[in-house]
């Protein structure tokens, strides 16, 4: 009887006899330097990669020379346990996944071995990210052709495993282009180099190839993009014999690869971008071929329904042709630009020639993988079906068929890619949590293999097969070449160790879906996520796995992930934490639940920077998801100290207020060896030092300010201010300033030049109430006031409960939250704007005190009032001018703010009173209380070392130092000795020192 099980399936029963333990410890004997690591951590974190598919390896090897890949060859191939190869683990076919051994090239083997400017070679690892070449090669006025969108965190190993692109393919074709030689091993441990003429060519290759050469000129069709199967008609005598271009694509199935020497590519001095408006994006694509012959660089498309708000940069339609063109000059790539835009016959176009505007138009485009799996309604899509390609000229049609596959499947997706390359990606909204839904998924993929092949094209365009696509290879290339192909497998790996069940005797396409694990009920969590249904489940499937996380050496404005940044393991990014939460969830690797150790000490160095919410294409929010977990991982349990000492700061701080021992407090911090027991008994780092508290909090000399009878100082009438209450918070109307734990106990100076700088602009403050009164107030929020002639329901403080959410006691969160809108109703009821300092207090309010709260109507309409202090002067003092200091600036935007609120008015307060520079991205690496935790100081330090404080040492004598977070103002005093200012701060102290006259416009 025929075995019809796969490669797959064979493997995977095989894996179950295997004595995992004594496999690990033959490992460790036989490698010389690599890395064995057989843990729940780090199976997990490899279970998946950037495609639909998960399967569960035994362990993970991180060799450290080619060596080491032989030896670990040897040892698996003796206990029959399958090997594969693994780079950024971005594959999208499922290729980069496996039950056996996994290779992780990225630790060790990622190194530029050499570079040859005037051969225009470079001799490289597998595990080298494509940008590091780049950034290697650009002084030399060079770059390797290929660039895919994942080119900040891909490796070369991957792309020449499966023929990557990218969007300069046009111009420089695909990864085998670039390819000179390559260095593999076998499974058998033989060591070969290949190149053209044969050379080194497993035994019986070149007589398989010889025999069937007419099959080899026949049966593949002639298109840029053809990546699918074996790439065994570059071995024909008219193409050289090129063992190694034959190699590319092969998905790790034949070989491991330890070394390549690829080309390189003149760069051009100059570049413009030609961006294409069109009414759809059929005529997008029905344009696209006709470009061809203008020698652009790039010949891109995209979609209205990929960008769901149109940014600003692009012209009018509803698709878009990005086409860069290159030139010895700036004006002669202008003018090749200008030329492509007479013949593009578009509804409406323009040419960028700015460097960053171009920067900002290909971001757009680069994130599309990751925003792609997110239809405009909030929906999950899926890849499956990502990277076909016909030839170009016949794109049009094809997308038209392809919309009406969709339509006649129910099915929705947002086409974008390689239109000058005739590649489409897609991402389309598969149900892959029902068996319905899966065997729709099946017979879509089948209809739409049959499409793609009536069209003349490839099933894979960039991506590969893997296990998306391989099982329809013989709809493209029929039963008789794909056998060929299975034949070419047994020459280079007769034993089937490498990668089985990928290209040959593949698994359905239909199994081993990673979704297939998980609860199939919503998972019961604190917060409300409400973009993903209020399913803790549905928010963890949203890290795809495109890993643009795993970026580092990228200054700039991004955040994300700063602990990744610092370590660079892959348990301490985004997609790494995201990875383990899924398999928590899962309960087949990490089998303990909420109670998970695993997935405890991969969150611990999460910084709750948020970054991620903003920088992750698809919104993966890990600071809530770790609130969440710990929330779960202590419920009932003993914390750890820092929980109480740092997440209770708001009461330890207000009892200290309420019993004035502030200097008392500051005068024993500041003996060293009561300072370090009270550093032991809080868990706090012993290298930090403790803060000292005000003398005097914000609010008290708020009061004191207003005098007895709550009077307004004399030089308010000076500055502008009003007496009489505005409409609803308009300008010169009523804010309420709201004084968070760090303004109230740390940083009083910040409130003040706040009340200053507001007051000067016209407006008039109020702090929220402290006393709940059945009946609302009418006046200024002053409850003090009100209090003897109304009943009082209660007496507190607002919080925001941020020190709470950050340590996971998100129970006590919603009570602190609940209580802060219950003194904060008559505000709500004025409907005045609340001014938070702040910049995580801020975010905290606008983001997690809906989640916690989504059923209190409060909530919502607290966190719509919320502004940060730049906002607040441009919505309700627009004609105020501020002074101006015409200084520098240097310092950071506080993660918080990049991720959750913004930072445009931010910028245009600094142009307006004269503040030039841009401030770094990053993260302090303080984050609240993460910095001072205990075992937190090295990442915590190096975090700060990545960006903000070279900045600062960078920085010219008078350069005013900004930090609005208390976190980073605090870093850069413990760790440079430099006194950071918040904007509210510079401004005030500016009017101080000139009042003038009234600054506003028409004044």
């Amino acid at each position: 009887m025929t075995d019809l099980s796969s490669d797959a399936d064979r493997a995977s029963h095989a894996d179950a006899d295997v004595d995992a333990d004594g496999l690990a410890r033959e490992l460790r004997r036989a490698l010389t330097g690599g890395d064995v690591d057989f843990g729940v951590t780090a199976r997990a974190l490899v279970t998946m990669d950037a495609s639909n598919y998960r399967r569960v390896p035994l362990g993970v090897v991180a060799p450290r020379d080619a060596d080491d890949v032989a030896a670990v060859l040897e040892v698996c191939r003796t206990h029959g346990v399958p090997v594969v190869a693994r780079g950024g683990g971005t594959s999208i076919a499922g290729q980069a996944t496996g039950t056996g051994v996994v290779l992780d090239f990225t630790r060790h083997m990622d190194r530029l071995l050499a570079l040859d400017p005037d051969a225009r070679t470079a001799v490289v690892q597998p595990g080298l990210v494509l940008d590091r070449l780049q950034e290697a090669a650009a002084p030399h006025g060079l770059r390797f052709g290929p660039d895919p969108s994942t080119h900040s965190r891909c490796t070369l190993g991957g792309m020449i495993g499966n023929n990557s692109c990218g969007s300069h393919s046009v111009a420089w074709g695909t990864t085998a282009d670039s390819v000179r030689e390559l260095s593999v091993v076998t499974a058998r441990g033989r060591r070969l180099r290949l190149g053209p003429g044969w050379a080194g060519a497993p035994d019986g290759l070149r007589a398989l190839a010889e025999g069937e050469l007419a099959r080899l000129r026949t049966g593949f069709p002639e298109l840029p993009r053809r990546i699918s199967g074996y790439a065994l008609d570059a071995l024909l005598p008219e193409k050289g014999a090129d063992v190694a271009r034959s190699f590319c694509g092969s998905e790790g199935t034949l070989g491991v690869l330890t070394e390549a020497v690829v080309r390189l590519v003149e760069t051009p001095p100059a570049r413009a971008l030609a961006v294409l408006g069109y009414a759809d994006e059929g005529a997008a694509a029905e344009a696209a071929a006709g470009l061809l012959p203008l020698g652009p660089l790039t010949v891109e498309g995209m979609a209205r329904d990929l960008v769901p708000s149109v940014p600003a940069g692009l012209p009018h339609g509803d698709a878009w042709l990005f086409v860069e063109t290159g030139g010895d000059s700036a004006a002669e790539a202008h003018a090749r630009a200008e030329g492509v835009v007479r013949a593009a016959d578009a509804v409406d176009a323009l040419v960028v020639t700015d460097a960053a505007a171009q920067r900002a138009l290909w971001r757009i485009r680069e994130d599309a993988s990751g925003t792609a799996t997110r239809m405009p309604d909030g929906s999950e899509a899926w890849p499956g079906w990502e990277d076909c390609a016909v030839p170009p000229a016949r794109l049009g049609a094809y997308l038209r068929d392809f919309r009406a596959l969709l339509a006649g499947h129910g099915l929705r997706g947002t086409p974008y890619g390689h239109f000058g390359d005739g590649c489409v990606h897609v991402r389309v909204d598969f149900d892959l949590l029902s068996p319905a839904g899966t065997a729709r998924f099946r017979r879509f993929s089948e209809e739409l293999a049959d499409l793609v092949v009536a069209h003349g094209g490839s099933l894979s365009g960039e991506h590969g097969d893997g296990q998306a696509r391989a099982e329809l290879l013989p709809r493209m290339y029929g039963a008789e070449l794909v056998a060929l192909f299975e034949r070419a497998k047994a020459v280079w790996d007769p034993d089937d160790l490498l990668n089985p069940g990928m290209l040959v005797r593949p698994a359905p396409l239909d199994s081993n879906l990673r979704f297939s694990v998980l609860p199939r009920e919503p998972v019961e969590a604190a917060f409300g996520y409400p973009a993903d249904g209020g399913d803790f489940a549905a928010a963890v499937r949203r890290c795809v796995g495109v890993a643009k996380c795993r970026t580092v050496h990228a200054p700039g404005a991004g955040v994300m992930c700063p602990s990744f940044r610092v370590t660079g393991a892959e348990e301490h990014s985004t997609r790494g934490r995201a990875r383990l939460l899924h398999e928590m969830l899962a309960g087949e690797v990490v089998t303990g639940g909420w109670r998970s150790t695993e997935v405890r000490d991969a969150l611990d160095l999460c910084l709750s920077c948020k970054g991620c919410r903003s920088d992750c294409p698809v919104g993966v929010d890990m600071a809530t998801y770790k609130a969440e977990f710990l929330h779960h991982h202590y419920a009932g349990r003993r914390r750890p100290a820092a929980h109480y000492a740092l997440g209770w700061l708001p009461v330890w701080l207000r009892w200290v207020a309420r019993t004035r021992t502030a200097p008392a407090v500051n005068a024993l911090s500041a003996v060293r060896p009561l300072a370090a027991a009270a550093r032991r008994l809080a868990g706090i780092a012993p290298e930090r030092g403790i803060p000292r508290l005000a003398p005097e909090p914000f609010t008290r000399w708020w009061r004191r300010r207003r005098g007895p009878r709550g009077e307004e100082p004399d030089h308010r009438a000076a500055t502008g201010g009003t007496d009489a209450m505005g409409e609803r918070g308009g300008a010169g109307g009523l804010v309420v300033l709201w004084p968070d734990t760090f303004t109230e106990h740390l940083s009083p100076a910040v409130g003040r030049a706040a009340v200053r700088v507001l007051e000067a602009a016209g407006l008039r403050v109020a702090l929220p109430p402290s006393l709940r009164l059945r009946r609302p107030p009418v006046g200024d929020g002053r409850s003090r006031v009100l209090a003897p002639v109304s009943v009082l329901r209660g007496r507190g403080r607002v919080c925001c409960g941020l020190t709470y959410v950050s340590t996971g006691q998100l129970d006590r969160a919603r009570a602190v939250l609940r209580r802060t809108l219950d003194l904060m109703e008559p505000v709500l009821e004025a409907g005045a704007p609340v001014v938070v300092l702040e910049p995580s207090c801020a975010a905290a309010l606008r983001t997690d005190l809906p989640d916690l709260l989504p059923g209190d109507p409060r909530a919502r309409r607290l966190a719509d009032r919320v502004l940060t202090f730049a906002e607040t002067l441009e919505r309700h003092a627009p004609g105020w001018r501020p002074p101006r200091l015409g200084r520098p600036v240097a310092g950071q935007t506080h993660c918080h703010q990049h991720a959750v609120l913004g930072d445009a008015a931010d910028r245009r307060l600094r142009a307006a009173a004269g503040l030039t520079g841009e401030l770094s991205g990053g993260c302090c690496g303080l984050a609240g209380d993460f910095g001072f935790e205990k075992g937190h100081w090295e990442v915590s330090t190096a975090c700060a070392e990545e960006q903000l404080l070279p900045s600062v040492r960078r920085s010219a004598e008078g350069t005013v130092i900004l930090a609005d977070g208390y976190s980073c103002r605090t870093q850069l005093e413990q760790l440079a000795g430099v006194r950071g200012r918040h904007l509210a701060e510079v401004l005030a102290r500016a009017l101080d020192e000139d009042p003038g006259p009234p600054r506003h416009e028409g004044g």
